[in-house]
């Protein structure tokens, strides 16, 4: 069976997606930082890792996780760090966060590829070039929003200009913090 590629982005009421947790020096501060999502959205988040079969990743966003999730001891950051990662990118020299790829040629072909040979979802967190660059050819098969209740301004949003997609609403959850989870499927 084929996995699903699945985007799950902190996303705030502007659709910016870049730079939740203040990591990337963008200027935008860690927007998500003064807000908790509760046990509810917790246990989202881990059930959500926990039944994916891998994560793909863009480069800067691999960075990032690469410099925090290995130091970590959780039982989160053990599967986080155990699933297969793939990252989208043409210049990282190598990736040696444990069980990472590096998918260097084209992302549509390469993308397609790991979907046939991966069991469960593969989620993509942050990766804006991914989500922009998969959009267009049909590749996603699910939007997993959690939508802060802040707006921010600027910043990389997750939907570019001149993008269309027809989507349907499969679940609408409040979590604390008046954060809102909506979860699309692509039509």
């Amino acid at each position: 069976m084929a996995g699903r590629l699945v985007v799950t982005d902190y996303v705030s009421l502007d659709g910016v997606i870049e730079d939740p947790v203040g990591m990337e020096d963008s200027g935008l501060g860690d927007w998500t930082g003064p807000y908790s999502r509760g046990e509810e959205g917790d246990a989202f988040k881990h059930r959500e890792l926990e039944e994916s079969g891998a994560i793909l990743l863009g480069r800067r966003t691999y960075e990032a996780f690469a410099a925090v999730w290995p130091m970590v001891k959780t039982e989160f950051a053990d599967r986080m760090n155990s699933l297969p990662k793939y990252v989208a990118s043409t210049t990282l020299e190598r990736a040696d966060w444990s069980n990472s790829t590096v998918l260097r040629g084209d992302i549509v072909d390469d993308v397609r590829k790991v979907k046939a040979a991966t069991d469960g979802d593969i989620l993509v967190y942050g990766s804006a070039s991914v989500a922009h660059a998969l959009m267009p050819h049909g590749l996603i098969d699910e939007f997993r929003l959690m939508v802060y209740p802040v707006v921010l301004g600027a910043g990389k949003r997750l939907f570019p200009d001149g993008v269309k997609a027809a989507m349907k609403l499969v679940e609408c959850r409040p979590f604390a913090s008046d954060i809102l989870l909506l979860r699309y499927e692509t039509a």
